[in-house]
Parts: C-alpha cells; structure tokens; sequence
C-alpha cells in the first residue's frame, strides 16, 4: 500500500468526532467540515467537490444595476409583494426568449432564491387540495426539498428515476399518481446531482399525466439552458430548454439566479406560475385565504407570511440580467461554460483510473458535461467511496443523501482550479495502486 496524501488517523478521528455513524448518510455540510479540518491540521490542499458553489463572479450587469438602486435610494423602501414591474416584465420576457413560451408579467413572482420558491410553492400546492397531501418526487434531487417538506409536516414519496428513462416513465408515474393523493411532481432538469435531462417525449409524459391527474409539476431550473451539448444561448430562437410547460397548464417553474448568473449570495430567483394555474381558484385554498386564487395565495399569503417580499436591489439587479439576455447583450452560457470544460477533464481523470459514471447516459446519448457528475468506484459502496477518498484529499457527497438507489458519488465542478488537474491525476494513480479491481 502506497501513503495516502492525508494520514487515515486524521480524517477518522475528525469523522469519529462529528459523530458520523454512516458516511454515506454524511450531509454536504458535515462532508465539508471534515474535508476543511482535515486539510487545516494535514497542511495537505483539498480538491473540494461536495458544494454546489459558484465558482464564478456575479455577473457585472447585475452588480451595477443593483449598485445604482442602492444609491438611488431603493434600500428605504419595502419591495412590493408581487415584486419590482420590471422585474416582472423581464422574467415574463425571458420565459418567452428561452423557454419559448407565454407567461404573464403577473405570474411570474421574485423570491428569495429558488429554495424560497420551493417552499412557498410546497406550502401552496399542498393546501390547494385536502385529499392531496402528497408530494412525488422524480429523484436524485436537490435533499434540501425533503428537508423543506419535513419542516412543514407534508408527506412525499420519491423513485430514482434510472431505471425508468423513456417508454417506463410513464407506467412508473402513474403508480402514483393513481392513488389521487399527490399534489405535486418535482425535479430538476439539468438534473442535480446526475446532471441527467429530462427530454421533450418526457417532459409531455408528465405533462399529460399532470392533467390527467390534476397535478401541479413544480420543474426547477436552477442549472437554466445548462446543457451543454444543445445552443440554447440565442433569444427568441430555438433550440428552447426543455419544459413541461408544452404539455400541461398545471406549472410552476423556478428560475434561479444562483447558477446562470453566478448571483447566489443576494438570493434571488422568480417563481414563474402558468396563467390558467396562477387565477385557478381551488375551494380549499379560497376556503382558507378569503377567497384568494392560487397565484395570489402564493404571493400575499405564503411570501408575505414568509418574508414580506425579496431583496429589493436584488430585483434590480436579476431584471438587468434578464434583459441583458433577452436583448442578446450578454451570453450567460458563454461564462458559465467553463463548468462543462471542467467536468470533461475531470471524468478523463477519474476513468482513466478505473472510476465510472453512474447516471452516464440521456437514454442513448451520453449524459452532458456541466455543473455535477456522478462517479463510482468498483466493489465499493458509496459511503466506502466517500470515506476512502478523504484519505486522497478529495470531497464529494454521497448520491444516496439525493434520493438515488445508486451506489456512488456527486462530483460538483464549481471549485475545481486549475493546478487541481495535475494533483487530482497523481492522487487518483495512488488510489488505483491502493484499490485494485
């Protein structure tokens, strides 16, 4: 046995101290704390991929914006609950240059934040209808959402959606949703962690299921036009992303400001209603709030409740980055790329050293390179995986913690520097000396 870049007494003695029973049930926040106090008392530099960061500057036409309505005075007054009307309109207007499809200005709602929004959304749904209280999600996703949902006593059921690509979508839904107890669908597409993307056939399965049933799909676009191997970046032409939004009026889309615009610390996204779903009127819902539809509860009941509206400035600044967009001024895609650059070098590392892909294929086209991967590791469980790799000075979290019935690992990209190449290579060599398949 070769000498781990990182003693093993160390990092099991800090996962001993934390308590971790199982590691592949660690969260990405106690991943972290090891990796970080591991790297402190070893001296020895972590290539840290448990968080999903940006690794990138804010976007400048939103950094200016924000700046000038700051010094405008914005920060004295409260935003309106609906939110900023430019923002509004902007939000309307990229749906429409992206997506390729209508929303109105009045249904698309900024937020705190994508994770905001699925949580006024959550709240929302699950309220609309008193015999469905349930929500289904289409995993691996984002473990925060289950999180969400316990917080608020809302009961879910999930599947790992390997299995089921294409024709046995909709078989395996429909187990479902034939109980009559689910109110709403969620995934994320770019998917987080797999980076799988649900297709347009898919997306109409759901879409259609979603009307037979009366169900609300909630499509989280965090990783927006993210994949890479389609030129989504041109407004008002397609190729468009991909939606749900083709197949049913019962949407809710979440656009986030986070990842595309690398605007992750002032919390800022849109929840963007389908006007059919935005002025329904569910008897339950309207029993509750005076008579309220369902757009409306969202907005003046759930966020006021929560956060009496979003960071005023913020909204300037995510409209700027909306128009810049749409006007075809700034190519968000173009400086995000760099994630699908560095996710190529980094899985020609690790199978070059007998690691694999785990969620390796869009049915028969191989999985696109972006902001996550997954890697596994013959003979070896996940936990095992993530636990022996601290030894190398490498961090990711298990998938099991993202709902996957796979035995491996999410790979994020946001961190990775270039002098980690190199490092990565030589440590993954010793690892594959170490662990001979």
């Amino acid at each position: 046995m070769k000498e781990t870049p990182i003693r093993k007494e160390i990092v099991d003695q800090l996962v001993s101290n934390l308590g971790i029973k199982d590691f592949a049930k660690a969260t990405i926040r106690e991943v972290k704390q090891v990796a970080a106090m591991a790297e402190k008392q070893s001296g020895v530099e972590f290539i840290k991929m448990e968080m999903g960061i940006p690794g990138l500057p804010a976007a400048k036409v939103g950094v200016d914006a924000q700046i000038k309505a700051l010094q405008d005075g914005i920060a004295h007054s409260y935003p309106d609950i609906q939110g900023a009307p430019s923002l509004k309109k902007e939000a309307s207007r990229f749906v429409k240059a992206f997506i390729g499809i209508d929303i109105a200005p009045e249904g698309c709602v900024p937020v705190c934040g994508s994770m905001q929004g699925t949580f006024a959304s959550f709240l929302t749904c699950s309220q609309a209808s008193k015999e469905k209280d349930t929500v289904l999600f289409i995993d691996p996703g984002f473990p925060v959402q289950k999180m969400q949902l316990q917080v608020q006593g809302v009961k879910y059921e999930t599947f790992d959606v390997y299995d089921y690509r294409g024709d046995k979508l909709q078989g395996k839904l429909e187990s479902y949703l034939e109980k009559g107890n689910i109110c709403a669908i969620v995934y994320s597409n770019p998917n987080n962690p797999a980076w799988i993307c649900l297709n347009e056939d898919e997306l109409k399965v759901i879409g259609t299921l979603a009307t037979k049933y009366d169900v609300i799909v909630m499509e989280d676009l965090a990783y927006f036009a993210m994949d890479f191997r389609k030129d989504l970046s041109t407004p008002f032409e397609p190729p468009y992303q991909p939606t749900v939004a083709r197949y049913t009026d019962n949407y809710i889309l979440l656009i986030s400001g986070s990842k595309a615009f690398s605007y992750a610390g002032e919390r800022i996204g849109v929840t963007c209603i389908s006007d059919k779903l935005f002025h329904r009127h569910y008897p339950d819902l309207a029993a509750r709030y005076e008579g309220l539809p369902f757009g409306l509860v969202f907005s003046t009941r759930m966020l006021y409740a929560l956060s009496s509206g979003t960071s005023h400035s913020a909204q300037f600044a995510m409209a700027a980055m909306l128009k810049a967009a749409c006007d075809g001024d700034y190519d968000f895609r173009a400086e995000v790329s760099v994630y699908a650059r560095r996710a190529h070098k980094l899985k020609e590392i690790f199978c070059r050293h007998k690691f694999y892909v785990v969620y390796d294929k869009d049915l028969d086209e191989p999985i696109a390179d972006g902001f996550y991967f997954t890697i596994g590791y013959p003979g070896m469980t996940s936990g095992q995986l993530a636990h022996e790799l601290m030894y190398y000075g490498v961090s990711a979290i298990c998938l099991i913690t993202t709902g996957s019935h796979q035995e491996g690992l999410r790979v994020c990209t946001s961190f990775i520097e270039d002098n980690q190449y190199e490092l990565l290579e030589q440590r993954m060599a010793v690892f594959e000396e170490n662990n001979p398949v």
